[in-house]
């Protein structure tokens, strides 16, 4: 605790224009897509508004307070969400469960995670994949990110191509101001000059969160509550763990999965199917441009602190997220991503080490394949190390130099290249 009241006093001074405007980036990011597959989700399964609202509210106000509380214990960009691919699942069952079976679900998957991460299985399982593996995978999966930039720019050329401009632009002469900021100014100025904004059903009232009693049921568990505890361990916190490790740092693995699903255990009464943490909020909180890397940690309370007023006020905000068009939050998302693709990359690929392993996790990541209900970054960790010990088992045997590298520098992506 003393190390936590320590960064909450330096917090002040790491505030800045830098770390704030990447936590509302990351926070618009995930306030738009993510909260529209809920509301969809909602309505096909025929929840009320007040369950809606109430599973936003649950969703974001608890993710927000848990990056909070993890970036400010171990002074790292570690942004708390929700599962999209959880999401996705969940929405799937509701046509076969009842809101009170899938939230017994939801418990039973909080408690699956905090005793893995509990029994420290999860910190084992992430210190012995190599690498290079957990960095193919995370350009794998990531790389969505750009590309849909690019195509954002056939989408709507003026919004898309000129955010990419300002960005550059911004990059070049504005040395004082993240070009993501910029980029995402220029676009939403251009947008409500184009009147690309489309806001209705405004709110005037507050929806109280509504909370809902748990059922169980056995099958609920099998179809709901294990897959989405597996999501959360192999893709949502996996995903994160190897951004912090591209970007030189330590991931506390242990702690993101025991305390996530600790805050994830009151949210699911809320209607919270999944409070873990983001990898892609993480990538954007923990970018170089965000400043000295002692201090991004700000970049995640700012993020935390957007979305726990997100949540606190759903009701009144959603519109407004409704009308923002998809073609700005892709493009500035792409954007932020792209410095931690490019450390990712090198961290993959500098080294003549699991080679075939880091392209076989990327390749597999980018196919976005999905098998079991369970997505690519799994399948991309476990396809690439089936590969690797099938034709580079002799690497494996170099790892404890590897690791003495670790411990002597300090930096994983800086071992990761000697």
């Amino acid at each position: 605790m003393k190390q936590f009241g320590t960064n909450f006093k330096d917090l002040r001074h790491n505030l800045n224009i830098n770390t704030i405007s990447a936590g509302l980036v990351a926070a618009i990011f995930g306030c738009t897509g993510p909260a529209l597959i809920i509301i969809g989700g909602a309505t096909s399964g025929g929840l009320t508004y007040t369950q809606t609202i109430s599973w936003i509210f649950a969703t974001y106000f608890f993710s927000g307070l848990l990056g909070i509380f993890l970036a400010l214990r171990h002074r790292q960009p570690i942004s708390g969400a929700h599962s999209i691919a959880g999401a996705v699942l969940v929405v799937g069952s509701l046509s076969h469960f009842s809101l009170n079976e899938a939230i017994g679900a939801y418990l039973v998957a909080n408690i699956l995670v905090i005793l893995l991460g509990a029994t420290g299985l999860i910190d084992k399982v992430m210190k012995w994949i190599p690498l290079p593996i957990v960095m193919g995978m995370i350009v794998g999966v990531m790389i969505r990110f750009a590309t849909e930039m690019i195509k954002s720019v056939t989408i709507s050329p003026l919004l898309a191509g000129s955010a990419i401009i300002v960005f550059l632009l911004s990059s070049r002469f504005l040395k004082k101001v993240p070009p993501v900021l910029s980029a995402l100014i220029v676009s939403v100025l251009l947008a409500v000059v184009t009147n690309a904004f489309h806001i209705k059903n405004l709110q005037d009232t507050l929806v109280l969160p509504h909370v809902v009693m748990p059922e169980f049921s056995l099958n609920a568990i099998v179809s709901i509550g294990i897959p989405l505890a597996l999501l959360i361990i192999c893709t949502e916190n996996a995903q994160a763990s190897g951004v912090l490790m591209a970007q030189g740092y330590k991931p506390p693995n242990s702690a993101m999965a025991v305390f996530g699903s600790l805050v994830g255990l009151v949210g699911s009464l809320f209607g919270a199917h999944a409070i873990n943490i983001a990898g892609p909020m993480t990538a954007i909180c923990s970018s170089n441009e965000v400043g000295k890397k002692d201090g991004r940690y700000a970049a995640s309370v700012a993020n935390g602190f957007f979305f726990s007023v997100f949540g606190l006020f759903a009701a009144l905000i959603v519109p407004f997220v409704i009308a923002m068009p998809a073609v700005i939050v892709t493009v500035i998302a792409g954007l932020a991503m792209l410095g931690v693709l490019t450390n990712s990359l090198k961290t993959a690929f500098s080294d003549s080490k699991f080679q075939m392993g880091a392209f076989f996790a990327m390749i597999i990541g980018m196919s976005d394949v999905h098998f079991f209900n369970i997505g690519a970054p799994l399948w991309a960790i476990v396809g690439s190390l089936f590969v690797s010990f099938l034709i580079e088992k002799e690497h494996f045997a170099l790892r404890p130099k590897l690791e003495k590298a670790v411990d002597r520098d300090g930096s994983l992506a800086l071992a990761a290249r000697k």
